[in-house]
């Protein structure tokens, strides 16, 4: 089906898996308070403690990169909560990676699925005062008008504000979205404290992705069996994939955990046979060759090809090259760099420069000795993860396509003679849907 908030986006669940984010039947329009209580929405909690042991049995792990048990967050905030009398709730919207679209997705289409997962993560940590965070504007008037549809009762006593920044690639990371909320600059801060632990006015604060907490609602309705139906043991349930790149529009899929990345190739008319590599987790994990032909798509089997599944964002390799790809997430990163951290501000310009170079046929061997070790020893070393994705850049080039770069260094690449690919937000979502 088609989305009016994506007319060119692809949305669909995988066939002969009943949807547990998606709607369960195809349409084109912004699902109101009333469809979504039709469909059992706004469910009385009865024992919050007792919701929060079927998230800790289900293993829901967040959809926003980093993969973390859910309950662990959950149970850490409510009891940092409880010691300072009461806690804070973020779901956050401010989908960083261009080559993501889920988020936004979710909150232009189904705002109140999303609402009644932060209502139940509220309950679950004491939280009094909950935020959705966003940049998107569709996504922020989705979710306002969300709140001004809810009956007076759907979230009792917990006050509910939507708040807006301006987008960046920092913007997401959970300081960030704290330190935004406390009135300061939309940038990350060093660790510790971390939010759960100090946040938003200082108290405790639970930062939550928006497809985690999307997740919630099944969870309360059908419990934590239920939810393990779907997936591996170790990356249970259904997650969204962005699916970007192959000369196609790009596809929102929600899929079970453990699918063939083969299988979803063909579910977005995809011949295998001219996949030569992706980019993975948006443009954070990096890029795999035509290995990740024979991964499925859970979080344990990505860590083993020494990549992330991260926000599930894929973008496919086809004509490209994956040196003048990574070219260009590495300006990227140079541009998008919270400019606060010396070790960033200055390693992604490094290493972006080397791209360029390589991409343009004048770097040389010394150049790539360079690369390969900052690639190293640059890890870690920012206030977030932007320095650790722009090594991954590097180093994931080198490892997994090295004839591409011998090419370049001979200045014999077949593929950019005739132009090397350049893009200031490689496999962007919505630069594609607005074309």
């Amino acid at each position: 089906m088609e989305t009016t908030a994506a007319p060119q986006l692809t949305v669909a669940a995988w066939p002969g898996c009943a949807p547990r984010l998606l709607p369960e039947q195809p349409g084109h329009e912004r699902e109101d308070c009333a469809a979504y209580r039709n469909r059992g929405g706004y469910r009385p909690l009865a024992d919050a403690d007792e919701l929060l042991a079927e998230v800790q049995h289900s293993g829901l792990l967040g959809r926003g990169g980093a993969a973390f048990p859910l309950a662990v967050k959950l149970r850490a905030v409510r009891d940092n909560g409880r010691a300072v009398g009461g806690a804070v709730v973020i779901a956050n919207g401010e989908e960083g990676e261009p080559a993501s679209i889920k988020d936004r997705w979710l909150l232009r289409n189904r705002p109140h699925l999303v609402l009644d997962g932060l209502r139940l993560a509220a309950a679950m940590v004491g939280a009094k005062r909950v935020y959705v965070y966003v940049s998107d504007p569709d996504a922020a008037r989705s979710a306002e008008t969300a709140l001004a549809e809810a009956d007076s009762d759907a979230f009792g006593e917990v006050a509910v504000r939507v708040h807006k920044v301006d987008p960046g690639y920092v913007a997401g990371e959970e300081t960030a979205a704290v330190r935004a909320l406390n009135g300061g600059p939309v940038k990350p801060t060093d660790k510790p404290p971390r939010p759960f632990e100090s946040g938003v006015g200082g108290r405790p604060t639970l930062v939550s992705n928006v497809e985690t907490l999307a997740n919630l609602p099944y969870l309360h309705q059908h419990g934590a069996a239920a939810f393990r139906s779907l997936g591996t043991a170790d990356s249970p349930g259904s997650c969204l994939v962005t699916l970007t790149g192959a000369g196609r529009s790009p596809g929102l899929y929600e899929i079970p955990h453990g699918l063939p990345f083969t299988q979803l190739l063909t579910l977005h008319g995809v011949s295998s046979d001219s996949v030569q590599g992706v980019l993975m987790s948006g443009y954070f994990a990096g890029l795999l060759n035509r290995d990740v032909l024979d991964a499925t798509l859970d979080h344990e089997t990505m860590r083993r090809f020494g990549s992330a599944l991260g926000c599930g964002a894929i973008s496919v390799l086809t004509d490209e090259c994956p040196v003048a790809v990574a070219a260009s997430v590495l300006a990227y990163f140079d541009r998008e760099n919270a400019g606060q951290c010396g070790s960033c501000f200055n390693g992604t310009a490094a290493m972006s420069a080397v791209g360029g170079a390589l991409r343009d046929g004048v770097a040389t061997t010394a150049d790539l000795d360079r690369l390969r070790r900052w690639s190293v020893v640059l890890r870690g070393r920012g206030a977030c993860a932007t320095l650790d994705a722009a090594t991954n850049a590097a180093a994931s080039l080198l490892n997994q396509f090295p004839r591409s770069v011998q090419h370049h260094l001979d200045r014999s690449c077949r593929s950019c003679r005739d132009g090397a690919f350049r893009a200031e937000r490689p496999f962007e979502v919505e630069a594609v849907m607005r074309a």
